[in-house]
């Protein structure tokens, strides 16, 4: 890429994050979701990710040793 190529590249990012930065700080909140002491307030997202993450860093454990 010539020098031409590069400033012109920064110059469209930099343009698009202007034009983006607005529309998502205009943007609505996010809904907090339940109360965590409610006992139908669902928790398995977090811990799916957890045990998941659990199992991978075994099997990694597992491939090392080997």
């Amino acid at each position: 890429m010539n020098k031409i190529n590069k400033v012109q590249l920064v110059l469209v990012v930099l343009f698009g994050l202007t034009f983006l930065f607005p529309l998502i700080s205009s943007a609505q909140p996010i809904d907090p979701g339940c109360d965590p002491a409610d006992p139908a307030c669902p928790i398995d997202g977090g811990l799916s990710i957890l045990i998941a993450t659990g199992i991978g860093l075994g099997a990694r454990k597992l491939v090392k040793r080997k």
